[in-house]
């Protein structure tokens, strides 16, 4: 069933923003909006700046120009300077979990990694972690692993659990299936589908398959 998008006005936006990496522009004014509940395509070649436009969705970097808002609230800072209950709302979940974890942690503290640095109780953190284990296929035993132990499907299991940790209005996922055999692709695809129909969430997939975006997206933003 097709969501349809501004039923309830709370949204993620970007407004005519344009960003650059050195003297290269990557962004020229552009708009994107994710309405909650909805699934928002986004498609393009290498380089186009789908990425970045992720990161400043996600409150990681700030635009050279232009803005984004959460929910009609214009947001002004980055990271750590955005007030927590406003950055715990979005999440994004990357291409490469090897790329987005710390070798020395276990599957269990890289799931719990956001609700450590909130300061949330550690038995609430550690029911809060076995419950999105649970949720995302991770076996007990594999907690106590680290990441050269595990296989990318397990250890992107955990990056989706770990983005959900803190029950975000918006899930961001740039390439995230990429990476993963078919059937952790469809695994993965069924847990966040599952999390947006409890949640209403609002869900950005980036991806260069242009038929997963057909089946997944409600719409789709092509930045070629």
């Amino acid at each position: 069933m097709r969501r349809g998008a501004g039923v309830t006005g709370r949204a993620l936006a970007a407004s005519q923003v344009s960003a650059s990496y050195g003297s290269q522009r990557v962004l020229d004014r552009v708009d994107l909006h994710i309405a909650a509940g909805e699934t928002v395509g986004l498609s393009g070649p290498s380089g186009s700046g789908k990425s970045t436009l992720a990161r400043l969705l996600a409150l990681l970097h700030r635009p050279d120009s232009g803005h984004v808002s959460l929910d009609g609230t214009a947001v002004t800072g980055t990271r750590h300077q955005v007030p927590v209950a406003m950055r715990t709302r979005v999440a994004i979940l990357f291409q490469s979990p090897r790329a987005a974890t710390d070798p020395r942690l276990t599957l269990a503290d890289i799931i719990a990694e956001p609700l450590r640095a909130t300061g949330t109780p550690p038995e609430q953190a550690r029911e809060r972690t076995a419950e999105l284990a649970d949720t995302v296929g991770l076996t007990t035993d594999l907690l106590t692993r680290r990441p050269h132990a595990v296989s990318d499907g397990q250890l992107q299991r955990a990056c989706l659990a770990r983005s959900l940790v803190h029950r975000p209005a918006y899930l961001l996922c740039d390439e995230a299936t990429a990476m993963l055999d078919a059937s952790t692709q469809a695994h993965v695809a069924a847990v966040i589908g599952e999390y947006q129909r409890r949640h209403s969430a609002g869900v950005l997939v980036i991806s260069h398959d242009a038929a997963l975006l057909a089946r997944w997206a409600d719409r789709v933003v092509d930045l070629s």
